[in-house]
């Protein structure tokens, strides 16, 4: 298998919806062996797609370019028009290799579970509500399993991945999640110097995911409450779990493994700034302190609010040095007693490579399971949220026991939607020192 780049493989998920290309070879349907086993390069790899949105067709996309001996064989969608798009998409791609039957379409609430059935290797990429049941699913039946981040939406949710984790690992099941930057060469590089002591004891780490821009769906009429919520599912923290976890967990992803541990505990705040009915029912900034056992720290912010500083990056400073993460300029530095710098190819493509990583461990029957960090960065980031809006310090413990669930259990459109607009359209919005969060 080439991990060598191409145009295509430099497509981000986000944007993959606006590439085309040329079309690829087609690759047998064939029955396959026990896919607990390794994988020999002439035995064909058949893939499903759940979540069809710009995240999992551009993920599929990415696992079809990581072995071409690999075919998308089923996919769904909570929505037809969704599900077409990203199919469309990735058909002006890959040609016949993802040239999925109307027969291997499925469209609702239970359309994983038949996609999920026909395939060897499954990519989760749905609103995050929905990832422990479909991640159950797919261990249950013996899938390899790519899941986007965060994993869940809320503590309940987090368990649940755990458990299925380890039945996954009993089965001998790869498992990747989506936190692209571990594979990236330039983290590696800054983490492994970290660890290694060129910043002396680490005292605090940052994360921003400052990113200024509110894009809130405008309802149609012809939109239930429901169907208005799943589409506009960004907004709404039952569906998304908050800007916070959805974006800055990259971050905190990236500081819990510079501590090389997760917090003991968090405080912070958080509020709306603009009510508007498209913005659902999020804050739009916040800012987190979270305390290691070591006595360090990680100190998190991320910002919508239009007009407002951007920055996107990761920071650790420790008793000899500081490190600075500079992502999007592909920068990365170390100053202090051992100075060190590292400009990263502008063409390198961790969203590929994390594909490349995965699908050379099934071929080879490599140990693979990233959903121990997956799972309890996705809690140190719900955590964060727990703070923000309770006002109180959130504990570990209180964290990851909590039983109180966003998600409820939703079986079709015309289901009630778990939260509900005023008579102005407005949604409630928690209030720090009265809302129960955890």
């Amino acid at each position: 298998m080439s991990n060598a780049p191409s145009s295509l493989s430099r497509i981000n998920r986000r944007s993959f919806l606006r590439a085309s290309g040329s079309l690829l070879t087609t690759v047998s349907l064939a029955d396959f062996p026990n896919i607990g086993r390794a994988q020999h390069a002439e035995q064909p790899l058949r893939i499903a797609l759940v979540g069809c949105g710009g995240r999992g067709a551009g993920a599929a996309n990415q696992a079809l370019l990581a072995d071409p001996n690999t075919s998308l064989v089923a996919v769904a969608d909570l929505f037809s028009d969704k599900l077409e798009s990203g199919l469309q998409a990735l058909r002006n791609q890959h040609g016949p290799r993802a040239d999925v039957p109307k027969e291997r379409q499925f469209v609702g609430f239970d359309g994983y579970k038949s996609a999920i059935a026909l395939a060897d290797v499954v990519i989760l990429a749905t609103p995050c509500a929905f990832r422990p049941s479909h991640f159950e699913e797919a261990v249950r039946l013996g899938k390899h399993v790519f899941l986007e981040k965060p994993v869940a939406v809320d503590a309940p949710g987090v368990r649940r991945v755990l458990a299925a984790a380890a039945d996954a690992k009993k089965k001998n099941l790869k498992i990747a999640v989506g936190f692209q930057r571990r594979h990236k060469k330039a983290f590696q590089e800054m983490v492994h110097r970290i660890h290694d002591g060129q910043l002396g004891e680490i005292i605090y780490t940052r994360a921003f995911a400052n990113t200024p821009l509110r894009t809130g769906l405008v309802r149609t009429a012809q939109m239930s409450e429901l169907e208005y919520q799943c589409r506009n599912w960004y907004y709404f923290s039952w569906l998304s779990a908050d800007f916070i976890v959805d974006n800055l967990v990259h971050g905190i992803d990236i500081s819990n493994w510079i501590h090389g541990d997760y917090p003991v505990r968090a405080h912070g705040m958080g509020a709306l700034s603009e009510r508007s009915p498209d913005y659902g029912n999020l804050f739009d900034h916040f800012a987190v302190e979270w305390e290691y056992a070591s006595g360090g720290r990680l100190f998190g912010e991320c910002d919508r609010r239009p007009g407002c500083w951007a920055s996107v990056s990761n920071h650790a400073v420790g008793t000899e040095g500081k490190a600075d993460f500079l992502d999007g300029r592909e920068v990365y530095s170390i100053t202090g007693k051992r100075p060190w710098q590292m400009k990263s190819e502008r063409g390198e493509n961790p969203y590929q490579q994390e594909h490349n990583d995965f699908f050379t461990a099934i071929r080879k029957d490599l140990a693979y399971d990233e959903s121990d960090y997956g799972a309890k960065s996705t809690l140190t980031a719900i955590m964060g949220r727990m703070a923000a809006y309770s006002g109180k310090v959130i504990e570990w413990d209180a964290a990851f026991n909590s039983t109180l669930s966003l998600a409820p259990e939703i079986r079709s459109l015309s289901d009630h939607a778990p939260v509900q607009p005023d008579s102005t359209g407005l949604y409630a919005i928690p209030t720090a020192g009265k809302s129960v969060a955890f």
